[in-house]
């Protein structure tokens, strides 16, 4: 009897989701545990996973479909099987995302299982979130031969991304054809574009509400970083055999949560005309995808070491990457930094994430000529650029909030003492 292949629930709040693309066309052979499909809640790309050994005998909904959680996509049975309505669905409707594991990347590359020994584990299926997928298509890439770091064996876009640092493209992909389904600008009077779907189809309609819905306005300050990157230096010697390695970004994220301690109006949403200033701090840390930029969030970031702080925001960015992140810890948080430094840029404008009123850009820190009293120094320089909404908050008090920021990455040992 022919089952269907539903549309998983991906998180509590789910309620439909759409479907990216299809990795199966109608009568392709399948094993249970394949990959048939990818789709998409929110900012979420999953795959969906053939519930039974077959042949797909229908797709039902095609690509960009929304469809409710519960309903069939499409249908697996045996070959020739007319597909039912009634077809028995999957068991398993929500899927939740393993444990993270608590190795360090090196130490994870070291333990790895040869992958031959893996794919027969897995029944000769490779597993590859969406995201390494689609990189290693454009790249035509063979997967088969990467070891994956993701939970049991899963090839992750950083694994794809290590195996191309390593190995030359090939040369037939030095000058790539078009597409067959698009035709070459310069023969051509218009474009023909493929609609906008899936994560890129949610950011989209996200940013432009963000940008018609809020007065947004930026302002922007520079912090002599100097001392603080000394200081970080020396933490991170001392906690070498912890495995905690501190970042910039974690220190900025430890300055913006006193800060905003001390300028509660900062931490605070607004939403159908209603402003909610919030006691503790949910801090949300973007993190760039090859199909856009999710913000995982970080709940009581208040309450946390920067040791602890510092796990938690790798934890949140590794779960992003690796498509384990559930769309629970996409939701909630008061503010927002976003980093554009690795890019070389300096100064940007962050667009809000409604429904909050404020948003950090950090640029590339670089060294400028600085009088220090009488002496001119070498020092190192932090860009920073702050997006908030005008409707909830003046330009005072916002730039006194960035000037807190400021002061505090250039005096850490008080931000430290806190």
């Amino acid at each position: 009897m022919a089952v269907k292949v539903i549309m998983p629930k991906l998180g509590m709040g789910m309620e439909e989701g759409t479907v990216v693309e299809w990795l199966k066309q109608e009568g392709d052979e399948v094993k249970k545990g394949d990959s048939v499909a990818v789709i998409s809640s929110d900012k979420i790309e999953k795959d969906v996973e053939a519930p039974e050994d077959g042949v797909l005998l229908k797709i039902q909904a095609s690509s960009d479909d929304v469809v409710k959680v519960g309903e069939a996509i499409g249908f697996v049975g045996a070959p020739g099987e007319e597909p039912d309505a009634t077809a028995a669905p999957q068991a398993e409707l929500h899927q939740e995302a393993p444990d993270m594991p608590t190795e360090t990347p090196q130490s994870i590359q070291q333990t790895l299982e040869p992958v031959a020994a893996k794919a027969e584990k897995n029944g000769g299926r490779t597993h590859i979130s969406p995201a390494a997928r689609k990189l290693a298509k454009g790249h035509n890439i063979d997967v088969t031969g990467i070891p994956g770091t993701g939970p049991n064996g899963r090839i992750t876009r950083s694994d794809v991304e290590r195996h191309m640092n390593h190995e030359p493209q090939p040369a037939a992909m030095a000058n790539p054809a078009p597409e067959a389904d698009v035709e070459p600008m310069s023969s051509r009077s218009s474009a023909v574009g493929k609609p906008l779907a899936g994560m890129r189809k949610v950011i989209a309609e996200r940013m432009l509400d963000s940008l018609q819905t809020t007065a947004q306005l930026t302002i922007t300050m520079k912090a002599d970083v100097t001392d603080l990157m000394t200081i970080r230096k020396q933490m991170n010697e001392s906690l070498e055999e912890s495995g905690v390695k501190l970042t910039l970004t974690d220190f900025v994220a430890k300055a913006v949560i006193a800060s905003l301690k001390k300028h509660p109006a900062m931490n605070a949403t607004l939403q159908n005309g209603r402003l909610a200033l919030h006691e503790r701090v949910h801090l949300g840390i973007a993190v760039a995808l090859d199909g856009g930029l999710m913000v995982p969030v970080i709940n009581d970031a208040c309450c946390w070491s920067m040791k602890d702080l510092s796990e938690r925001i790798r934890s949140n960015a590794d779960d992003v990457r690796s498509g384990r992140v559930q769309a629970e810890t996409l939701k909630g948080s008061t503010f927002t930094i976003t980093n554009l430094g690795n890019y070389e840029v300096e100064y940007f404008t962050p667009v809000l994430n409604p429904p909050e009123i404020g948003i950090l850009g950090l640029g590339r820190v670089m060294p400028e000529a600085v009088f220090v009293g009488d002496d001119l120094q070498k020092r190192m320089i932090q860009p920073l650029s702050l997006t908030f909404d005008h409707r909830a908050i003046d330009g005072a008090p916002a730039a006194a909030f960035l000037q807190t920021v400021k002061t505090l990455l250039e005096q850490p040992y008080r931000m430290l003492a806190e």
